[in-house]
């Protein structure tokens, strides 16, 4: 005989990880990991709205899901000015449905030694990863408070839990850190109205702005080795943590720093 109080049906697995009928914007889609997320979200059965400083690129990612038979569509946006990502997501509140999911993706590195930084590149780092974060995340909440629900994933690092070493890039590693206390301040405030605030943390992916750090050899076999996986990552190695984080797979889950890192932070 079973206790009913604790004896619970397991879900649809068919239906756990998808967003059918959702409107999911990313940020800094237009190539390397938003270009993956737009896709990958698509292929979840959300209607993708893909956002990039670059609005060819963005309406490259967005041609490609076209070209899949799935919805896409795109929007030129640069997250550091307001009136911009106002903008953008009331239009497309007005065009499609208002946003339900909101992978804030858009970011850049200046990297210096911390005593040589400018306050220029400093203020240029601070404004796309930390006050573009937030900007998107306000105006995505707007839209999902009306709503009582919703689910936004921002894009933090590993290097928001560890002080790196490797190579100098202070400013990298205090956005990133911000991105972190943002993600559990919004997810602390909204949730009791429905909303889902979590971080993606990855290790090093291989994509156009981690080139350079792709070509030092010997810098990347040493990160090899400190990895307990013995490697680094491509974005298609976000994907499950995507959709994990977007769909109802992850309903209980809010205020964490996911880290796909292949347990670098674990050492």
């Amino acid at each position: 005989m079973t206790d009913e109080r604790y004896d619970h049906e397991p879900p649809d697995l068919a239906n756990l990880f998808r967003i059918d009928g959702k409107v999911a914007l990313v940020t800094g889609a237009g190539t390397g990991i938003g270009r993956m997320a737009a896709r990958v979200l698509a292929r979840a059965g959300a209607m993708v709205i893909a956002t990039d400083l670059d609005g060819d690129a963005a309406t490259e990612t967005a041609e490609q899901i076209r070209g899949e038979g799935l919805g896409a569509a795109a929007y030129a946006m640069d997250v550091t000015k307001e009136d911009q990502v106002t903008a953008a997501f009331n239009q497309v509140k007005e065009a499609h449905d208002p946003v339900s999911v909101l992978f804030n993706n858009a970011g850049i590195i200046r990297k210096a030694p911390s005593e040589e930084l400018s306050l220029e590149d400093w203020n240029a780092v601070v404004d796309v990863n930390l006050t573009g974060v937030f900007l998107c995340a306000r105006e995505a909440g707007k839209h999902m408070l009306a709503q009582g629900e919703g689910s936004i994933i921002n894009v933090s690092s590993m290097w928001g839990h560890a002080g790196g070493g490797l190579t100098p890039n202070v400013s990298y590693h205090a956005t990133k850190s911000a991105v972190i206390g943002l993600t559990r301040a919004l997810a602390v405030e909204w949730g009791p109205r429905g909303i889902r605030v979590n971080d993606i943390a990855p290790t090093f992916l291989r994509t156009r702005i981690t080139q350079a750090l792709f070509s030092d050899q010997d810098l990347m076999r040493e990160i090899e080795a400190f990895a307990p996986l013995r490697r680094t990552g491509v974005p298609a190695d976000l994907a499950g943590a995507i959709v994990y984080l977007a769909s109802p797979a992850s309903a209980l889950v809010t205020g964490t720093s996911l880290s796909v890192d292949g347990g670098w932070t674990a050492r």
